[in-house]
């Protein structure tokens, strides 16, 4: 019999439906049932792709003995953490205070009015790997909280205690040079000279550390910071992280090479990294990340879009119960597939008969073509012929597999940065099924997940729910700029604009100069968190700073550049001292220390000049390009536009400390004024 998440919409919630455990969601109903009940709960939080969630279901959750346990002892409950980051976020905290780290699945035991007193992560089933097994803990907790419910609730209370001491005032710095010069020095000496990447392994793409380094090169004059970004952007890839033959980038690597992937593919990591490859194609002009940004772009195209425009969240990991098994090949399929082709392929992709991976060839690419092209006596284009045609009859082949489990939720937030990757992939390839994508994918939102002035966070199967958060409204608006730049349809900019007042009004914490993780009407936690960190994903407040500052630019509201201030103001000096998890907010800082260039492209019938300005990395600037006279006669009321005239040739005005330039009609000219 399925238990209470059968009504749910989230696959991940889903997956657990017809578990021997009696799931309820996080809801009115399943917190009620505990008050009422006197029983502590299980919080159980994860999510689609996780490989040790699935192993945690499996070992104890699919276990009737330890089913009907937790049913008789506990209030069990579910939580996919990419539907409640809030929820995720709290409990996270709460197991990095009890054990030093975190992680999925994210396994908490609270009180029954949510306060913790137990906190883990991944339980064997029994006792194994120096863990506890999760039966026996089951068994534990539920007996102390029957026979010592007092000395529990203490313990509960002091979790609660730190959890709140996490949140408190931050001391503010001075926004000075000297923080970008202190992180960006700091954040290389974590790097791996050889690998590139930061740390060893297992070793994630850190997309917001990566563009901060080619930020700060491109303002400090310093090579080596790009040099470093660019070698882990190649190695990358290169290495196994990047599907070679279908596209897009894998989770992370378990090595420290980006040879062995784990597997899963999130929507969220192949806007970020797509954006990185174009950084790099603006700064060399090297086809190769050029290449880079249309395969993964592709992939998404192919693969994550729903028929009405939204973007899925994520493929699995494993497939037929076998983590990777989609995505390996042994050389003997390849030789009976390729033929008389395979010797090439597989001397480029590195396969051999013994395999780089438990038997099996993860492709990976060490040889460049020259190489290969003077080992057989062909030209390159000849090798690329052959590379390109016979990677095209794997995919084909390989798309009649198993495939991975598609979470195919559609959230905002993640979206918003697909969109981004879109229009940031269009403005360098020129491919209008890319800015297409991206205004497709803004019209899903507007449709599905817009009510009332308000952002709803998740939509399945034409059912949206979640009162959106900061993140949701922040990557959003970022994304309606990014789109507004090159298509500056003023709906755009108005609606961004809407949405920051709502994110200035509901969100905003005066006391601590930040932006609260959820707005005043969102439900009532033990806390109201907060997230300052760059990680996987740009914190919302760093991304809130940046879009804020945004706004300013096209609005002059002061209230949208003073918020910029306090919140760099409150985050600079632990970011200048842990670089790694402040990339994107570090970038941001850059840009408000130098002072942001305005750029209006008046007129873009000569396309050789928008192009080249879109082309050209130019990360401190804030460019729009109008393509006809209507469109500025619209935007003439934003302070932005004011004293542009439209030309009949094009013409560019860059604006910087508060002065204009006169209208610029060669490529030469706006060159000598950038």
């Amino acid at each position: 019999m399925p238990n209470h998440l059968s009504s749910e919409t989230s696959p991940y919630l889903l997956q657990h439906e017809n578990n021997p455990v009696d799931w309820y969601g996080w809801n009115e109903t399943s917190l009620k049932k505990a008050k009422s009940e006197n029983k502590p709960i299980f919080l159980s939080i994860g999510y689609s792709a996780c490989h040790w969630c699935h192993v945690m279901a499996h070992e104890s959750f699919e276990n009737d003995e330890i089913a009907k346990f937790m049913n008789e002892n506990f209030v069990n409950i579910k939580v996919d953490r990419e539907e409640r980051p809030d929820i995720d976020e709290i409990y996270q905290k709460v197991c990095q205070i009890a054990t030093g780290q975190g992680g999925w699945p994210l396994s908490v035991f609270l009180t029954p009015d949510q306060k913790p007193f137990y906190a883990g992560t991944y339980f064997p089933v029994l006792d194994l790997y120096g863990r506890p097994g999760f039966g026996s803990i089951c068994r534990q907790l539920s007996q102390a909280w029957k026979e010592k419910q007092k000395d529990v609730e203490k313990s509960a209370k002091k979790f609660l205690n730190s959890l709140q001491k996490t949140e408190t005032t931050i001391p503010t710095s001075k926004l000075e040079r000297v923080i970008l010069d202190e992180a960006a020095f700091n954040l290389l000496q974590l790097g791996d000279s050889i690998n590139g990447g930061f740390g060893t392994a297992p070793k994630f793409p850190n997309a917001a550390n990566i563009s901060f380094l080619f930020h700060y090169a491109k303002i400090s004059g310093h090579s080596k910071f790009t040099e470093f970004a660019l070698k882990t952007l190649k190695k990358m890839a290169k290495g196994g992280i990047f599907d070679q033959i279908g596209g897009g980038f894998h989770r992370y690597s378990t090595d420290a090479k980006w040879l062995i992937p784990h597997f899963e593919k999130m929507l969220y990591d192949n806007a970020l990294i797509s954006i990185n490859y174009v950084e790099a194609y603006q700064i060399t002009k090297d086809p190769f990340y050029l290449e880079v940004v249309k395969k993964t772009l592709d992939f998404v195209l192919r693969e994550m879009v729903s028929n009405d425009g939204g973007f899925f969240s994520a493929y699995d990991a494993d497939s037929e119960g076998v983590e990777g098994n989609f995505y390996v090949w042994s050389k003997k399929q390849i030789d009976e597939i390729l033929g008389d082709n395979s010797e090439i392929f597989c001397l480029f992709y590195d396969v051999t008969d013994g395999g780089n991976w438990e038997g099996n060839n993860i492709l990976c690419n060490n040889l460049n073509l020259s190489n290969i092209a003077f080992n057989f006596g062909i030209s390159e284009q000849n090798v690329l012929e052959i590379i390109e045609s016979c990677s095209s009859k794997l995919l084909n082949v390989r798309s009649k597999r198993v495939s991975p489990g598609l979470d195919d939720k559609i959230l905002v937030s993640w979206n918003s940065l697909m969109i981004s990757a879109f229009v940031k992939g269009y403005c360098v390839t020129n491919d209008i099924r890319y800015l297409n994508a991206a205004k497709n994918c803004i019209l899903f939102i507007e449709k599905n997940l817009f009510e009332c002035g308000k952002l709803l966070r998740t939509c399945k199967n034409g059912t949206s729910k979640i009162d959106g958060f900061l993140e949701d409204y922040s990557y959003f608006i970022n994304a309606l700029l990014d789109i507004f730049e090159i298509e500056p349809d003023s709906k755009y900019l108005e609606l961004s604009l809407k949405l920051g007042t709502n994110l200035v009004d509901n969100f905003w914490d005066s006391e601590n100069n930040c932006f609260f993780m959820t707005s005043n009407s969102h439900e009532k936690l033990i806390i109201r968190p907060k997230n300052n960190y760059d990680l996987s994903l740009p914190s919302g407040n760093s991304v809130s700073a940046f879009v804020m500052l945004r706004l300013y630019h096209f609005s002059q509201k002061s209230t949208f550049l003073k918020i910029t201030n306090n919140i760099l103001e409150s985050q600079a000096h632990i970011a200048a001292e842990n670089p790694f998890g402040f990339g994107y907010l570090l970038n941001t800082l850059a840009i408000f220390l130098e002072k942001p260039v305005e750029i209006n492209i008046i007129n873009t019938e000569n396309s050789n000049i928008s192009k080249h300005i879109f082309e050209t990395y130019l990360p401190n600037s804030f460019k729009v390009a109008i393509n006809d006279r209507s469109q500025l006669e619209k935007l003439s009321k934003y302070p932005f536009f004011t004293g542009k005239k439209f030309n009949f040739k094009t013409s560019v005005y860059i604006c910087k400390n508060f002065s204009c330039s006169l209208p610029l009609v060669s490529i030469n000219e706006i060159n000598s004024n950038l």
